[in-house]
This record gives C-alpha cells, structure tokens and sequence, in this order.
C-alpha cells in the first residue's frame, strides 16, 4: 500500500482576464480611497525578484513551513526603507505551518524561529513598491513603465478632483 501525501493547494494559476479584472477591482474599490486618505497614488505592487522569493521560501521549509501567508500592511515613518515608502500599503509574507486545533480544524499557525536569544517571527518584506518606484526602480509613477504592464486599466471619475486613468 502506497500513502500519498494529501496536496495543500489553495491557490491556481489564472489567466490575463482574471487578473485584469482583480486589479480593476481593486483599483475602483479601494485604491482611489485609499490615494485619497493618504494624499498620494497609493502602491499597485511590490515586486521581490525570484531569487530572493526561492531563498525566503528555502528557509522557511528548513524552518517546518508548509505555507506562507501574505499580509496587507502599510510603512509608517519606522518600517519605511525610505520618505517614499512612507504611508503606502506592502505585502509582508509570513512563514506558517498547517495545525489541527482542539476543534479538529486545521489553522495556519506563523512560525517562529530563534536566533540567539531571540526569538522572531519568519516573515519577509521590504520589495519595491510601485509606486513610487516603477520600470527601473526610479522615482515616480510613470504609467509608461514596464511594472504597470497595462494591467487592470480603469478610468475613474473623481468628480470635482476630474478623471483618471489609472
């Protein structure tokens, strides 16, 4: 008899139409809002190279993982890399482990590691933001720039404030 590992998917690859339509979404629900509240073009992306993503997701299997969640957060003036990280959103991602709970449901629990005396979650952040940094990593949302790829665009009536194509 041959066990086979159950697969612990939760997501699927989507096509070009999927992902219009999400970041369309998004940029009419929340986005306009939220460039709004913070006085400037909130970030559409963050961008981690391969490289990097391969060498969190290693460690995190070295460190029990068998997911890795993703938050929304946001830079304040003490997380910020720099002034024009300040006050738009991020992803953090999160090292997690599948556990049964008490209730026979399964949870995602963040791992924690030890390094030294220290003990800290197993997370990682700090990709490039667009914007402000779009294309080749310099300042400004140029809409031009290969990061926007023209996905999702929407035009946006703010109405006494005009019209946007974002």
């Amino acid at each position: 008899m041959v066990l086979t590992k159950a697969s612990k998917k939760a997501g699927k690859f989507v096509n070009s139409k999927h992902v219009d339509s999400l970041l369309s979404n998004y940029k009419k629900e929340r986005w306009v809002q939220n460039s709004r509240h913070i006085g400037k073009e909130d970030s559409l992306s963050v961008w981690y190279s391969v490289e990097e993503l391969q060498e969190f997701l290693e460690t995190a299997k070295r460190n029990g993982a068998d997911g890795i969640k993703m938050y929304f957060g946001v830079y304040k003036a003490d997380t910020a890399k720099d002034q024009g990280y300040e006050d738009r959103q991020t992803i953090v991602m999160v090292a997690s482990k599948n556990k049964i709970n008490a209730e026979g449901r399964g949870v995602d629990k963040s791992i924690y590691i030890t390094t030294g005396n220290d003990t800290q979650i197993l997370a990682y952040n700090a990709g490039r933001i667009c914007p402000p940094y779009c294309g080749t990593g310099g300042t400004g949302s140029d809409t031009e720039s290969p990061d926007w790829d023209n996905l999702g665009i929407v035009l946006i009536d703010r109405k006494d404030e005009g019209m946007i194509i974002v």
